[in-house]
């Protein structure tokens, strides 16, 4: 190897080698290893590779060893040599103009000779033949673009008369350039990916500083809010016990004295007593005078006492501020709560994502119900229909619930005629007779919307919300469980927020709907939502 040098793919060739191999491609704008043929954009600069040129030298004045004979011969999975006899050696490169396969040794006179100047050598394959024609015996050197194959010169003026037809080289040229621009494409993508990547880690790790803050910070508001609240506790006990010690002194000093008082009226009546008793007249009218007159008392002679009444008014100043404080923190976790759940949707598109398929059970179904359309649809009837007995069964209300529970985020529709509730509930709200355990809307168990002729009405707990807005057949319903939002929507051309509930909810919901006995045909449809 004289004058070695190295180009960007990695294999050496002598500096005039590669140049005069590159002189004939200068027409080409793609420079190519002859080696590996791995392409280069523009005309990579030469240098001389000093320690490769040292190492040639070296080897020139000690020879090559040769390799084991285990490692140069050909095992079942190598590519053999077909030039060697016997005992055949690995092949180290296969010449696409010779179709065969050669060992160091034998590979030899394709670098020194210049009859092989133009051969092209690639890694060993066994896959030569299939670049000899079948038909004709020829190698295939053309390329037929209207039956996408490699053919040889004779098949080009044969069975692929009148084809598009190129040289292979030419093929290859043109899949080159698609190759390398695709690459480029491919590499522009996983530019842009990996830059992707990339924010989503500074997002995720900006998303979890942020969320660590906020934890760490809400517990020092809360300790802070906790000691305030402790401190205030410790205040009012203090004052009570400081009140309590005043009146209790005060009634202490004040029951001494009516004591010392109650004292000296006992030892008056004693000695007025004895006086009683005296025979003696002169004595009796001797000590009289002096014993008869009485002090006047320094206290009333009725006391006003209302023990429990001393600190009723703390009691109830401080049972004030427990239910203003309950009022903000009810306030404030609402707050939070939207304020740490997702966006709600915006339109009807955004609803459908989160689409849930509802069917109606027939074991909760009341008997004046008649449930059809693949159980998404309910229908009043005169008449009751036969169901067999089930202890989930509504018997007091024509309601009905859905088999599938609600959880996470979910959105449905409902088709209505006449008077009909939408409602949501726990699977254990109560089920057989007519009280307000069972009602949909009259119990903690279930919230329901009423939709009627020009009127809408929200219940809970028995208690009606008055509800305004658009009229419409269908009425859409969206629950962010998790987040403890519960919306209803009239959906038209555009969709019209009716009521919104925010609250907790403990477990799992169902969808369900309650219709009117009064009215006979009145339907409800879980609509089939795309």
């Amino acid at each position: 190897m004289k004058d070695p040098v190295t180009i960007p793919c990695g294999h050496s060739f002598c500096m005039s080698c590669i140049n005069t191999h590159w002189d004939k491609e200068d027409e080409e704008i793609i420079h190519s290893c002859p080696q590996c043929r791995q392409t280069f954009t523009p005309r990579p600069v030469l240098v001389k590779s000093t320690m490769l040129a040292d190492l040639v030298q070296q080897l020139k004045k000690t020879g090559l060893q040769a390799a084991p004979a285990d490692h140069c011969c050909a095992g079942a999975e190598d590519v053999a040599c077909d030039v060697c006899t016997g005992r055949k050696l690995k092949a180290v490169k296969s010449c696409l103009v010779c179709l065969a396969s050669y060992c160091e040794k034998h590979l030899q006179p394709h670098y020194k000779s210049s009859a092989f100047q133009k051969h092209k050598l690639v890694d060993p394959t066994k896959k030569l033949q299939e670049n000899i024609c079948s038909r004709h015996d020829e190698v295939k050197k053309m390329f037929c673009r209207t039956d996408q194959q490699c053919i040889c010169y004779l098949c080009s003026v044969d069975e692929h008369k009148g084809h598009d037809t190129v040289s292979a080289a030419a093929e290859r040229t043109k899949g080159q350039r698609e190759l390398e621009l695709s690459r480029q494409q491919i590499q522009q993508r996983v530019q842009d990916r990996e830059k992707n990547v990339k924010l989503l880690q500074q997002e995720m790790e900006a998303v979890n500083g942020s969320a660590d803050k906020a934890v760490e910070d809400s517990e020092k508001i809360f300790t802070e809010l906790f000691r305030l609240v402790e401190k205030r506790s410790s205040d009012v006990k203090q004052q009570i016990r400081s009140q309590q010690e005043t009146e209790v002194t005060r009634v202490k000093d004040l029951q001494e004295k009516l004591e010392q008082e109650l004292t000296e009226l006992k030892r008056k009546d004693a000695e007025l007593k004895h006086l009683s008793l005296t025979e003696d007249h002169n004595q009796f009218l001797h000590n009289y005078p002096s014993l008869l007159p009485l002090s006047p008392s320094t206290h009333s002679s009725s006391i006003d006492i209302h023990p429990l009444r001393y600190f009723e008014a703390v009691t109830a100043a401080v049972s004030e501020v427990r239910g203003r404080l309950q009022d903000i923190l009810t306030e404030s976790w609402t707050n939070i709560s939207l304020t740490l759940s997702q966006p709600e949707p915006k339109t009807r598109a955004d609803f459908l994502t989160y689409s849930q398929k509802i069917t109606l059970d027939p074991n909760t179904a009341n008997a004046r119900l008649l449930l059809s359309e693949g159980n998404r649809k309910v229908t009043v009837m005169r008449e009751e229909q036969f169901y067999s007995s089930h202890p989930d069964r509504f018997t007091g209300y024509h309601q009905v619930l859905s088999r599938e529970s609600l959880t996470g985020r979910c959105y449905l529709e409902v088709e209505r005629r006449e008077d009909v509730e939408i409602a949501v509930a726990y699977k254990n709200i109560s089920r057989p007779g007519d009280s307000d355990e069972c009602g949909f809307g009259d119990n903690d168990k279930s919230w329901s919307l009423y939709c009627g002729e020009n009127i809408y009405a929200f219940y809970y707990k028995s208690i009606t919300t008055p509800v305004s807005g658009p009229e419409s057949s269908r009425v859409g319903v969206y629950l962010d469980h998790s987040a403890g939002v519960l919306s209803f929507y009239s959906v038209s051309d555009t969709m019209t927020l009716l009521h919104r509930v925010q609250t907790t909810f403990t477990q799992p919901l169902c969808a369900g709907v309650r219709l009117y006995n009064y009215i006979v045909g009145s339907t409800a449809e879980f609509c089939k939502l795309k």
